[in-house]
């Protein structure tokens, strides 16, 4: 089966070997950015449609393909569309380490149109089981809770509201059984400016609480409500809008189970019941709060319908109420039965002491949690110079300079320079924002004696900017799909760029002409390193392999196998005697390049390695990790000598200053931060962008920062005494 990609084709369905659609006539492409084949249409929108796919470069491996073509094209209803689709393409992407999410596999713009691929989560969604099953017992809705209580909890821990938890937009994974959010399309940080003006409906109505329907608010409060209101519509069978009686403003629910003969555990009754609070304030105040008050209730045994008992035991997770799930027969028919090993906790009271789930603060909610952190408090006081150093070291001298650093420098972030009039404390500060990348800046590169700065996108170009004037110089746009990485050799003539077209190729930047094309990689190149004295070019890719180049002649030389796992990041040490990589298997690895040979294995991340750096006198390597920390090696022994914690979400970048003594990094959190190596302390923490900080880079004065991020732009950072 091939699948048309017109949007507004009404059979898009054809068979294997069709090269016109039989229904619109349209070409069918066999094959999206190369690798991701469409099969079939499984769902349509007003945004565009929604393809079962398979991705060729990973043996046929089932992925959900989104495309985002909406009917409407007026200006502000079509940006806001857009604005919508890229915002959960970067959810899936901060979001996607976690096992209950599904992966953001690729972004990419091709044909005019936009596409998200994600993975694919075999089985049904909570509503295909209520159909096909009738009603929930108590039993399943305990798991439920249970089950994805601690994935709210984790998106709300790194600032996220999924804002549209309904039966439709949770998958009961086939495998496991355990449950899968799916759907970050509405979702939103906490400290975002609401897009949406008041009176604006926000998720799905029934699900959704009254703040998003009114003012499209949210908290983590409001994921609780949606999802008690699921658990209601699993309940009872009937949808949350013919539950609640709107004359006396009250649920009726506990009725309707009432007049099905099914009765509830009164601790779970209680339990739900504060869930789906009309005002914020009355409701659970987070997803632990909810799951403290489920642990408190007895256990049982009890029946879950169409589920096996080892289906019921997988789906555990990590909670005392199943201690001892027994057999789960299916033909008890729907109705959940238990058997209390234990009275009812005398914790669960409400404020007039009868027996209830324990009742959250009734406050107003605390203002919403801003998705970029502050400047941060350990900021240290003032330091001597480095031996040897001739300039100021680059950062603030109190922590107070660093939180007025951010107070003072909002016209500094549209792209205004400082004025000496304006009484700016010493530290870094935001001296221009670079603009004009379609998609994601991943990353950025200062050329080494001129004032130029080099940046890649996913929006499939390279662009050169003037970084005195702030505006752009020119732009090359050959890799036919995204710009992964980025470098330029000593001189700062050659640039080396790399893709998920499976390339790298070099550049003259005296002219911008394409010198070389190099080809042998079979998957996307994610990170490039070119010589220091000599003409040798490192690859790293997702094939697995590192290969090795004569960058002026454009020939292979070597290809580096053993990582076993798939290649994020390559840097080369001076003289170029050692390449330093890192990848999924979450290890730094040492390559001796005369042998070709692994020598060290640096081991401690406990997830994906997305960066290495090598300092400049050659004595530290630095790792940055999706595990949130960056890592400081030795080079010379292999010893771990410092772990800088502080970033609250993956470290996407590091990059050393000159000398050594200080490091900057930038996260998925949305911040840059500077380190002091020998302490660990973080000396400033610079907010500024509005998504994840996806490169960095330090001028080799030790005196510029260039950061890139998911925003679309790029900010110059410099030190003001």
């Amino acid at each position: 089966m091939i699948c048309c990609l017109n949007p507004y084709c009404e059979q898009p369905n054809n068979d294997d070997g069709t090269s016109r659609c039989q229904s619109c006539g349209s070409p069918l492409d066999p094959l999206l950015r190369g690798r991701y084949r469409p099969v079939k249409n499984i769902g349509r929108g007003g945004f565009g449609r929604t393809y079962l796919a398979v991705d060729t470069d990973r043996l046929d491996t089932p992925c959900v393909i989104k495309q985002f073509a909406p009917q409407t094209q007026g200006s502000k209803s079509f940006l806001k569309a857009v604005q919508l689709f890229e915002q959960e393409a970067q959810r899936l992407n901060e979001l996607g380490e976690h096992p209950q999410i599904p992966t953001l596999l690729a972004y990419f713009e091709e044909d005019k149109f936009l596409y998200l691929v994600q993975q694919m989560v075999p089985g049904q969604t909570l509503y295909q089981d209520l159909v096909d099953q009738g009603p929930f017992s108590e039993t399943a809705i305990r798991i439920l809770l249970n089950d994805l209580l601690p994935v709210l909890q984790f998106i709300h821990g790194r600032g996220v509201i999924h804002r549209d938890i309904t039966p439709n937009n949770v998958i009961r994974r086939e495998i496991d059984g355990k449950f899968v959010l799916i759907d970050f399309g509405i979702a939103k940080q906490f400290g975002e400016a609401l897009m949406q003006e008041t009176g604006t409906r926000i998720g799905t109505e029934g699900y959704s609480p009254i703040e998003q329907f009114r003012s499209g608010q949210a908290y983590p409060a409001s994921d609780i409500y949606s999802l008690g209101a699921t658990c209601l519509h699993l309940l009872t069978g009937c949808k949350p809008e013919s539950l609640y009686d709107a004359m006396e403003g009250r649920w009726i629910w506990q009725e309707k189970l009432r007049d099905q003969g099914r009765p509830l555990h009164p601790g779970l009754t209680a339990i739900l019941s504060l869930m789906v609070q009309d005002m914020v304030g009355d409701r659970y105040p987070s997803a632990q709060a909810v799951l403290d008050d489920l642990r408190r209730l007895p256990q049982f045994h009890g029946e879950v319908p169409g589920w096996g008992s080892d289906q019921a035991s997988q789906t555990r997770v990590g909670s005392s109420l199943f201690s001892s799930i027994g057999s789960m027969p299916t033909s008890g028919g729907n109705i959940g039965h238990y058997r209390a090993s234990a009275p009812a906790s005398s914790e669960l009271r409400d404020k007039s002491g009868a027996e209830t789930a324990s009742v959250p603060p009734t406050q107003p909610p605390p203002p919403p949690r801003l998705s970029v952190p502050p400047p941060d408090a350990s900021s240290k006081p003032s330091m001597p110079l480095p031996q040897g150093q001739r300039t100021p070291p680059p950062f603030p001298a109190s922590s107070k300079s660093s939180q007025d650093s951010k107070e003072s420098g909002s016209q500094e972030r549209t792209g205004a320079k400082n004025t000496r009039s304006e009484r700016v404390p010493p530290g870094w500060q935001p001296v221009n924002e670079l603009k004009g990348h379609q998609s994601w800046v991943v990353t950025v590169a200062f050329h080494p004696k001129q004032p130029l700065l080099v940046s890649g996108s996913l929006d499939d170009t390279i662009r050169v900017w003037n970084w005195e004037t702030g505006k752009p110089t020119y732009k090359l746009a050959g890799h036919p799909r995204g710009v992964n990485h980025v470098a330029l050799n000593p001189e700062g003539r050659i640039l080396a760029s790399c893709g998920d077209d499976a390339t790298v190729r070099l550049w003259d930047l005296t002219d911008g002409s394409l010198i070389h094309t190099l080809k042998g990689h079979l998957r996307d190149v994610n990170s490039v390193a070119l010589g220091d004295k000599t003409p040798l070019l490192a690859s790293g890719s997702e094939d697995s392999t590192i290969k090795l180049w004569a960058s002026d002649r454009g020939t292979l030389l070597r290809t580096l196998t053993g990582a076993g796992a798939m290649i994020k990041t390559v840097s080369l040490t001076a003289r170029d005697q050692l390449l330093i990589s890192g990848g999924l298997n979450n290890d730094v690895q040492v390559w001796n390049l005369q042998t070709g040979k692994m020598i060290k294995v640096l081991s401690g991340h406990t997830n994906t390695v997305n960066q290495v750096a090598v300092s400049s006198d050659g004595r530290f390597i630095a790792s940055a990790s999706k595990d949130r920390t960056i890592r400081v090696w030795s080079l010379a022994t292999g010893n771990l000598v410092q772990t800088l914690q502080g970033h609250t979400q993956e470290v996407n970048s590091v990059a050393f200053f000159p000398g050594s003594q200080f490091l900057a990094s930038g996260s998925s959190d949305g911040s840059l931060k500077l380190w002091r190596i020998k302490t660990g302390a973080v000396e400033q923490s610079l907010a500024g962008h509005f998504s994840s900080v996806l490169g960095v880079a330090v001028h080799p004065s030790g005196k510029l920062i260039a950061s890139a991020s998911g925003d679309k732009t790029i900010k110059l950072w410099k030190w003001q005494r």
